[in-house]
């Protein structure tokens, strides 16, 4: 343990419940505002991205408020966010967001505003691209050597890096042998790509070996294309590792030679760009993230490393040069030059610590002026005492350290579901596998404390679950005014949800003083949908493929009080067994044991027995609390059911690259049709004009067809 703390010099806890990740962070001067000082923009796997420019806190300052520029909700988790020249027609740098299933490049811009407030930044999306497989990671640079433009790689969950020149998808290669995806980045030098595959090896890849390999489809195309005609894709150079990597990191320090660092997870490698190891650094900790950057020594390159000591390290290639004291223990670090002082390093936590710091001491211009000697008169000191301690008592007395007005809420949001089922259902579907699709009615309150103007009410739910509406645009309200907003959620796919619960947000505007347009604030609650919604009672038969066995420390109870809503159909009023027939899967069992203190969940479908055993838990915590008791326990002492996930994940897997498939053949018939339909016209279009008019419109329709 270091006897050093970093200082801080800016911090924030960002969110409530949010995660974030290493590609969660980058710097850099977004807006474009040419001063040279960086902004710090941070998403979260919860959709929230945030654009912050930092400075030291100032007396009577909020600096979370003014130090935050931005702040935007995207409805997918953020994986990763990069600054680059991602535009084809500006060399200005834009912002790349990486979803699980989008790529998305914004413009960032700042308005001067004409208020003490502050400026008003916008997000403007430039382009983006949907992708047909899973994001893990992105990277980006010159690919091919391209000047003054930044092309981006992703690389998928499936073993694919998909190439994207700027507005345009270049083309996809699947890497050889992949089992699971690991840290990737961009060598500039060689022109390379440097992943770590699950065989604990680091891979090298050419970018022209890339473009010119052949093309495929899916994995095992490849492999198959790969095996009889075309190039086959091979790494250009490998290294064992012998272990897992958390990261891959090539700095820029050097036009004649580049350094490939690689953390792993009690080692850190220094590579050459062409595989030899320059050094290795064993570890005595478990590090969970780093930063290599220039040094001032020519030859040699600073590493910053966070592990999960709380610790921060600074290592002049193999030699330790300082240690510093965190707070938190960081998922990511980078180094940013603002306004007030150059070289800060900024890390962020898995929970959303965020903070600027600079390690050594506070320097100290202060010299103590001599003091002259003199008597003390006590009597005028304690009279001046008591004139003190009664002003701190009347202080105290009269005000908190923050302004009341300050700690309330202006808009607050009520979510009450409905106890029952809408007798007319307002779900889209009105049957599902026969049995009929219900809804359920969401009322809303919404109640002002103070003058709000241009109230936006926005609904989100799990997919499959949907809403009749999810968008309002409600009136103005004055202070104290109170408004009803009424919705029904139901289910609207052949699948079940992953969760029943939703949230419900409120944009809006409060003027102030300073502002009389309106300061934009958010206001937020989360509801929970019955069980329900998805499924309906049923008979149960003691008998399934997949189980579950919860164990409690208390006697068993009947599971007719735990659920009065399911307990219609349960046979010969037996309060031991109850059956919950889904709406989109099969029908999920729960068994309560007559001598023991046991539960179990079984079933025919291993994936669909999570809602029910989730809900068990819920209404089990609800009951003994209902009951005073407070020492209530429940677990499961069995076996991870690592088997029966592995199939599930096998069996979806199996059904995405079939109807991959599918879609594949039918565009490839439809293009070969239009093929010989052009032919047909060509040929006879001016021998026979009469029956071939009407040859296009029926061609047509059978493509169509």
């Amino acid at each position: 343990m270091s006897l050093f703390k970093a200082r801080d010099w800016w911090a924030l806890t960002l969110g409530e419940g949010e995660e974030f990740d290493q590609g969660c962070l980058c710097v850099g001067d977004v807006d474009n505002s040419g001063s040279g000082y960086d902004k710090i923009v941070v998403g979260s796997f919860m959709g929230m991205l945030r654009i912050f420019s930092p400075h030291p806190a100032k007396p009577d300052e909020l600096t979370e408020a003014d130090a935050q520029l931005l702040e935007v909700q995207f409805p997918e988790p953020v994986i990763q966010v990069e600054l680059g020249k991602f535009v084809s027609c500006s060399e200005l740098l834009h912002l790349a967001v990486l979803h699980p299933r989008k790529l998305s490049v914004y413009a960032v811009s700042g308005t001067a505003g004409n208020v003490e407030h502050g400026d008003q930044y916008q997000l403007r999306l430039v382009y983006e691209h949907n992708l047909q497989r899973t994001a893990c990671n992105m990277t980006y640079g010159p690919f091919g050597g391209v000047t003054g433009h930044h092309f981006i790689c992703i690389q998928s969950m499936d073993g694919m890096l998909m190439f994207f020149e700027q507005e345009s998808y270049g083309f996809g290669r699947f890497l050889p042998g992949f089992l699971l995806p690991g840290p990737l980045s961009y060598c500039i030098r060689t022109d390379s790509f440097i992943t770590v595959s699950s065989t604990r090896q680091v891979e090298c890849y050419r970018y022209e070996t890339l473009a010119v390999a052949t093309d495929a489809d899916t994995r095992q195309d490849s492999d198959q294309q790969s095996k009889s005609s075309g190039k086959r894709l091979t790494a250009d150079w490998t290294l064992v590792l012998g272990e897992e990597a958390l990261d891959i990191c090539v700095p820029n320090t050097s036009p004649v030679m580049s350094s490939i660092f690689v953390l792993g997870e009690r080692n850190l490698f220094c590579l050459k760009d062409n595989g030899q190891i320059r050094f290795m650094k064993k570890l005595e900790f478990n590090p969970s993230c780093f930063l290599p950057y220039a040094s001032v020594s020519e030859g040699s390159t600073n590493v910053l490393m966070c592990n999960h000591n709380n610790m921060l390290l600074v290592y002049q290639d193999m030699t330790l040069k300082w240690a510093a004291q965190l707070s938190c223990v960081p998922v990511t670090v980078r180094v940013a030059n603002f306004s007030e002082l150059k070289g800060l390093v900024v890390t962020l936590s898995s929970d959303g610590r965020l903070q600027c710091s600079y390690m050594g001491t506070d320097p100290s211009f202060f010299t103590a002026p001599k003091v002259e000697a003199r008597e003390v008169n006590y009597d005028e000191v304690d009279t001046e005492m008591k004139v003190l301690q009664k002003v701190i008592r009347e202080a105290t007395r009269t005000q908190d350290i923050l302004p009341r007005a300050e700690t309330e809420e202006e808009l607050s949001l009520t979510a009450v579901v409905s106890s029952k089922l809408d007798e007319v259902s307002c779900a889209v579907m009105a049957e599902m596998n026969g049995m009929p699709v219900p809804s359920v009615t969401v009322q809303v309150k919404i109640r002002s404390r103070t003058a709000v103007q241009s109230p936006k009410m926005t609904v989100c739910v799990q997919p499959p679950l949907a809403v009749t509406q999810d968008q309002f645009v409600l009136d103005s309200m004055g202070s104290g005014c109170e408004s009803v907003v009424r919705f029904s959620a139901f289910l609207n796919g052949l699948y079940p949800p992953a969760d029943m619960s939703g949230d419900i947000a409120v944009s809006y505007s409060s003027a102030t003083e300073l502002n009389p347009a309106g300061i934009p604030r958010v206001s937020q609650c989360r509801f929970v949908l019955p069980l329900r919604l998805v499924c309906c009672p049923s008979s149960a038969i003691k008998n399934g493929k997949y189980k579950i066995t919860m164990d409690t420390n208390k006697p068993p109870i009947n599971l007719s009080d735990v659920f009065p809503d399911f307990s219609e159909k349960s046979e010969n009023n037996d309060s031991s067994a109850l059956g919950f027939q889904l709406i989109t899967g099969s029908r999920v069992i729960v068994l309560a044991s007559k001598t023991s203190q046991r539960y179990r969940i079984q079933s025919e479908s291993f994936e669909d027995m999570w809602l029910v055993a989730k809900e068990l838990v819920q209404r089990f915590d609800r009951h003994f609390a209902s009951l005073g008791v407070k020492d209530f326990r429940n677990s499961f002492t069995g076996p991870v059911p690592l088997p029966e996930y592995f199939e599930t994940v096998d069996h979806h897997f199996e059904l995405r690259v079939n109807a991959q498939k599918y879609q594949d053949l039918l565009s490839e018939r439809a293009v070969q049709f239009r093929a010989i339909q052009r032919r047909l016209l060509t040929r006879f279009k001016d021998k026979t004009p009469g029956p071939l008019q009407n040859l296009d419109t029926l061609m047509e329709g059978t493509y169509r067809q």
